[in-house]
């Protein structure tokens, strides 16, 4: 009995060294996402308005289907299919494409393509680099001053390089120039075919005066741009006291007119006949 014991316990200490002993399965390796043939990232180069495509690739080697969502951010990016369900241990190649736009500015751009699946994302970069000519072009538009002074106008980048304009204001008025100096607030960063609306408070602007302003902007490389807007600035204490000076003025007019006129009056004309008493007398003793 004791020895039947013996040989099951060496059975069983020789059956757990087998299974201690045999190789683990590796787990199954998750899904994964990059540019096509194992690129670190997507690169694509071109000239403004140009279409630009590439391709990601998804691995699957789970034992189900996979079922990834993609998008892209920082570049314009289309897909073929914004869902893609990859079979089980099967590499999908999904195309995309980059529209280059007209006003995107020449140089480096940076992207991201996402693939999102069973709770977690991968990102691949993107390096976008935009060819052509370069140009630097800035209109000023739409100059206009309210009722209050505040100045109102539009810059936009007409072309292919980024701007950093300097801006200047000068106001004339009736009586010679009320402002010349550059704006408060600095120039807008523009990109190519980008426009930016602005507002400039003018807190000196004249109670009663015509008013014509101009705004310039300089950039380096691009000829300067102007535009001018034209006001009358009447407010109601300014209306008074002009009436008033009016008043004052026609009111001295016609006093000097009156004092012109008495001074005439007084003043000695042609000599009057005054009627001879002994000639009347004469005709009455006749």
């Amino acid at each position: 009995m004791r020895g039947a014991w013996a040989g099951t316990v060496t059975a069983v200490a020789a059956l757990l060294g087998a299974v201690a002993a045999a190789p683990v399965p590796a787990p199954t390796p998750g899904w994964t996402a990059g540019a096509a043939a194992g690129r670190p990232y997507v690169y694509l180069e071109g000239a403004a308005g140009s279409v630009l495509e590439d391709t990601l690739s998804v691995s699957n080697p789970g034992a189900r289907p996979l079922t990834v969502r993609l998008s892209g951010q920082g570049t314009p990016l289309a897909f073929a299919a914004r869902t893609v369900t990859v079979p089980a241990r099967t590499r999908a190649d999904v195309p995309f494409a980059v529209t280059v736009t007209a006003g995107t500015a020449l140089g480096d751009h940076r992207g991201t393509v996402t693939a999102a699946a069973d709770g977690r994302e991968v990102r691949v970069p993107v390096h976008l680099r935009v060819s052509g000519p370069s140009l630097a072009a800035l209109t000023v538009e739409n100059v206009r001053l309210d009722a209050s002074g505040t100045l109102h106008y539009t810059l936009v980048n007409r072309g292919s390089t980024v701007l950093a304009p300097r801006l200047t204001l000068r106001a004339d008025g009736a009586f010679g120039t009320l402002l010349d100096r550059p704006l408060r607030s600095p120039g807008p960063t523009l990109h190519p075919g980008e426009r930016a609306t602005r507002t400039e408070p003018w807190p000196e602007a004249p109670a009663l005066d015509s008013v014509t302003v101009r705004v310039r902007a300089t950039a380096p490389g691009a000829a300067a741009a102007e535009a001018r807007a034209e006001r009358v600035f009447v407010s109601g204490g300014a209306l008074t006291a002009g009436a008033g000076a009016l008043l004052v003025a026609a009111g001295s007019a016609v006093l000097v007119a009156r004092r012109r006129r008495d001074r005439d009056v007084e003043e000695p004309g042609l000599p009057v006949e005054e009627p001879q008493l002994a000639d009347v007398t004469a005709g009455a003793d006749r």
